[in-house]
């Protein structure tokens, strides 16, 4: 590992510690004193509440958003109405080497034969690309999201990627989201309020059952939990 590798490395491991009971807006000034323009949020563009968090401690952050080529109509917009509601923003769109279309020329439809590999064409290469550019990426992970989240710190450092990894409202519960969401008048993707609790890309995603967990929508019927961008 490099020296400014490594460095960032004791940065995220002193701050998992000095930050594990923060606030979103503790965690976020943090980052901001600690990185400068080095920093990228991360949205799917489920809704803006990260979004709007980061803005108010740096309207200009940089906003990541994997186009992957799969999307609803309705996250496009999502995506393009932030553009409007944030103007000093920066979207950052990351795509893949092949487009979509060239991608099911070759490989065929991977999102249904190999969703694994397709994830990681799609999502986990090009994330990895647009990430060697900062010190530091926030997510909207949140502990409540999934057993595989349950134990999800404020800050830590990512090894896979080579950054330290911000999840400023890992502790919300759903409660909390959804005030923050309602008080603030935050954009959301009108696909939520449609039945789609956990949204990705349209052939692997669909509307959980009454009660279930709200992220079994994704790649339902198969084994796969996790697109590979967090572990």
């Amino acid at each position: 590992m490099s020296g400014i590798k490594e460095d960032l490395r004791v940065v995220a491991q002193a701050a998992q510690v000095e930050l594990a009971d923060a606030t979103a807006e503790q965690a976020l000034a943090w980052t901001a004193r600690t990185f400068g323009d080095s920093w990228i949020v991360a949205s799917n563009m489920q809704d803006a509440v990260l979004v709007d968090l980061a803005a108010k401690v740096k309207p200009d952050v940089d906003v990541l958003f994997l186009e992957t080529g799969y999307h609803f109509a309705e996250t496009i917009g999502t995506r393009d109405a932030v553009d409007l509601v944030y103007p000093e923003l920066r979207i950052v769109n990351a795509a893949a080497e092949q487009s979509a279309a060239d991608q099911e020329a070759e490989f065929g439809p991977l999102n249904r034969t190999d969703p694994g590999r397709c994830c990681r064409l799609r999502k986990v290469v090009p994330l990895r690309r647009t990430l060697a550019g900062y010190d530091a990426w926030v997510t909207g992970v949140r502990r409540v999201d999934a057993p595989t989240r349950a134990d999800t710190p404020i800050v830590q450092w990512d090894e896979r990627n080579g950054l330290v990894k911000v999840n400023p409202i890992a502790s919300w519960s759903d409660d909390e989201f959804n005030g923050y969401l309602a008080e603030h008048g935050i954009l959301e993707n009108p696909l939520v309020q449609a039945g789609y609790p956990s949204i990705g890309c349209a052939p692997c995603t669909a509307k959980p059952l009454p009660g279930a967990d709200p992220r079994s929508g994704r790649w339902a019927g198969t084994a796969k939990t996790e697109c590979g961008l967090h572990g």
